[in-house]
């Protein structure tokens, strides 16, 4: 499997500039671009220009922009296509394959069928833009209660819906562990709307009470990340690609090279038993 790189995991202590030059060094093939903070702090002082000459003189490329978050059940329907076709306008520059979204978080109370109903609908409307430009789009569950779309199952079956080539999932290890997401269900679907795999552990709380903050380097966590992997990709995930996103607050007082380097290795190890079985 090829190596990419989530910016979560040093979302405090790095930007990313020093996020590439560290990637790079430490031979990550790709990374996952953060959309709500690092892009727009990098063109700060920056261009896209800039950027895009980064990526053709080097290595790492970027896979993903990373994320329309929030994009269903919202009023600001307008807003939120607008945002979209930003990001799909900024993925074909970069030659990014995908644009990540993230379902409503919300304290409210939705009925199940309105938050697939919106989702479907948004995800129509961004496959249209994101195919004319030759860009794909990954629908991420959250697995937070408070997330309006928050597990596996539920998750693919609105992608299922949508039944377009250009829409599939992230699958998050951690996500898929935190709201206890159907594992048979997991191993009766199509891996090809797999677009993105997180890999992620985290300490041992009970389902609904995970929140980002406890993840932990893969491996070191109660996760079976060999069984997840495995069976991912026996149902057919075809990038063969993990991406490393941790959002442990410890690791940002970690000097930021060295949390990338860490990353690595952990994951290198975590993944070494499932690329060889």
């Amino acid at each position: 499997m090829k190596l990419c790189y989530n910016q979560a995991t040093t979302l405090e202590n790095s930007n990313l500039a020093k996020d590439l030059e560290y990637c790079e060094k430490h031979g990550y093939d790709y990374i996952e671009i953060r959309t709500m903070d690092k892009l727009p702090e990098y063109l700060q002082e920056h261009s896209m220009e800039e950027l895009q000459d980064y990526f053709q003189n080097h290595h790492i490329k970027p896979i993903a922009l990373n994320a329309l978050v929030y994009f269903n059940n919202r009023e600001d329907e307008e807003q939120v296509i607008e945002e979209f076709k930003t990001m799909v306008d900024n993925a074909s520059k970069l030659g990014a394959a995908y644009v990540v979204v993230v379902p409503l978080v919300t304290d409210q109370a939705l009925l199940k069928e309105d938050i697939n109903a919106s989702a479907v609908n948004m995800l129509h409307q961004f496959a249209d833009i994101a195919e004319a430009q030759g860009v794909k789009v990954a629908l991420e569950f959250v697995g937070h209660p408070e997330c309006t779309i928050n597990t596996f199952e539920q998750a693919y079956d609105i992608i299922d819906t949508v039944d377009r080539k250009s829409v599939g999932l992230v699958f998050d290890c951690f996500h898929f562990h935190a709201m206890n997401s159907d594992f048979e269900f997991l191993k009766k679907a199509n891996g090809e709307k797999i677009f993105i795999l997180h890999i992620d552990d985290t300490e041992d709380y009970p389902v609904g009470v995970l929140r980002d903050e406890h993840r932990v380097w893969p491996g070191e966590g109660v996760i079976d990340l060999e069984k997840l992997l495995q069976t991912v990709k026996e149902i057919g995930y075809k990038e063969d690609i993990v991406s490393v996103e941790l959002f442990r607050p410890e690791y940002y007082q970690m000097p930021a090279e060295e949390v990338i380097q860490k990353a690595k290795e952990t994951t290198l190890e975590s993944i070494a038993t499932s690329i060889h079985s």
